[in-house]
């Protein structure tokens, strides 16, 4: 065969591959879109929809599954919140929003100029970010790419991302290489949030989560938890640490006065957050 056909040969094979990967990534746009809006979808009307085999579907919801945009149940896939799924970030984010910023703002306001400040992914620590400028010069050193991209700009911060696999349910960078990454930065604080709170222990959803979140509790000096009380009534599935590994758990007064006192009890100290401050 003459050359410049298999050179032609191989240029159509390589549109043809690229083409198959535009229209696997499209179609599973459009189920992550649809799960989300909908709540749940099944997998047969995915098949139908979208003129693939039930194999093919399976393998979109195993992907997005594993990128933290769904769960699979059977017959098909829910964006419903459960031990597995706790909603996208603008869900999360949406949820207790008022009480997030206040918390945000408590813990911000434990900080002091100079200091090498930890921030994970949480919806919760990302609006610390509108309150850091007053406590300036920090370092920040986060895996959250909301968080690098509101202080990306600010004077008197240096911003440290953690890089890794990017999860785009998430919004923010997971894995093995991300909690390598932690392991070479020694921090004066961390602020971390969480799915769940059950029987005095930590949850999440997702194993490569628990992963980056233990990597960064080794590299604080201080560990402070920031979540709302909802979270202590909350399930999940992969257990990160005990909250007696924290220093200082900030939570809204929605937690029951006997709660606090049992978890002053244990060790952690516990700055309490009126909602209607």
């Amino acid at each position: 065969m003459d050359p410049t056909q298999d050179q032609g040969v191989e240029t159509a094979r390589s549109a043809t591959a690229k083409d198959r990967g535009d229209l696997r990534d499209e179609r599973r746009r459009l189920i992550r879109e649809a799960v989300i809006s909908h709540g749940y979808v099944r997998a047969a009307d995915l098949v139908a929809e979208h003129a693939v085999s039930l194999m093919t579907i399976h393998r979109d919801l195993d992907h997005l599954q594993s990128q933290g945009w769904l769960r699979k149940t059977r017959g098909g896939a829910t964006g419903m919140s459960s031990t597995h799924f706790h909603g996208t970030v603008a869900e999360r984010g949406n949820a207790m929003a008022q009480t997030k910023q206040q918390l945000a703002r408590a813990a911000a306001r434990l900080l002091a100029p100079g200091q090498t400040v930890l921030l994970d992914d949480s919806t919760t620590c990302a609006r610390m970010t509108r309150h850091l400028c007053e406590f300036n010069p920090l370092t920040v050193i986060t895996n959250s790419l909301p968080v690098l991209q509101l202080l990306s700009k600010e004077q008197g911060i240096q911003l440290i991302s953690l890089g890794g696999t990017y999860f785009p349910a998430y919004e923010a960078y997971m894995g093995l290489q991300t909690a390598d990454n932690v392991e070479r930065f020694r921090a004066d604080v961390l602020f971390m949030s969480t799915t769940a709170v059950t029987k005095g222990r930590l949850y999440h959803t997702s194993p490569e989560t628990v992963q980056v979140k233990r990597a960064m509790m080794a590299a604080a000096g201080r560990r402070v938890l920031v979540c709302d009380h909802t979270k202590f009534r909350r399930d999940g599935l992969y257990a990160l640490a005990p909250l007696t590994d924290f220093d200082l758990l900030v939570v809204d007064d929605g937690l029951p006065p006997e709660e606090i006192r049992a978890i002053r009890g244990r060790g952690t100290d516990v700055l309490v957050v009126p909602r209607t401050a």
